[in-house]
């Protein structure tokens, strides 16, 4: 009696369904996306560029707020993970090592080069207009348009 229902639950775990192949070709993914927590944003961060270390890139983005994901937490990418890794307990692919960090890090990091950004461009046009004499006065147009076909 035991055989029969070992053989049935070989069966069940050998169905059509599990070994159909996918109904359309499509290219492989270099780096799977991950699956994304709420809350949290996701990042490739560079480790190694052939076979040789990078831990300034690393330590940059580990002080940035970036923290290294768990293969626990992303168990589709147990397959995918290098096993020479440095990093035995984190996801690697080829010299890259996932990484995570709180939304509310990319929002104020975004934040902050939007201001660098713009104190840098009024920096260019205080220096420009400097320039500008009342003979011939220089002037900034920010706009930018297209147009297509004849103009009426």
């Amino acid at each position: 009696m035991a055989d029969i229902k070992d053989n049935k639950l070989t069966r069940e775990l050998t169905s059509r369904t599990v070994q159909e192949r996918p109904q359309q070709w499509s290219q492989p993914e270099l780096l799977p996306e991950p699956d994304k927590q709420p809350g949290f944003n996701y990042r490739w961060i560079r480790v190694s560029t052939m076979n040789n270390a990078d831990p300034r890139n690393l330590s940059a983005k580990l002080r940035e707020g970036w923290e290294p994901v768990a293969i626990e937490e992303q168990p589709k990418f147990r397959l995918l993970a290098d096993p020479q890794s440095r990093f035995k307990d984190n996801i690697e692919v080829g010299g890259l090592l996932l990484c995570k960090t709180p939304t509310e890090f990319v929002e104020q990091r975004n934040s902050h080069f939007s201001q660098v950004t713009q104190a840098q461009a009024d920096a260019v046009d205080n220096s420009f207009m400097r320039q500008s004499d009342a003979r011939m006065p220089l002037f900034q147009e920010r706009k930018s348009s297209s147009s297509f076909g004849k103009g009426t």
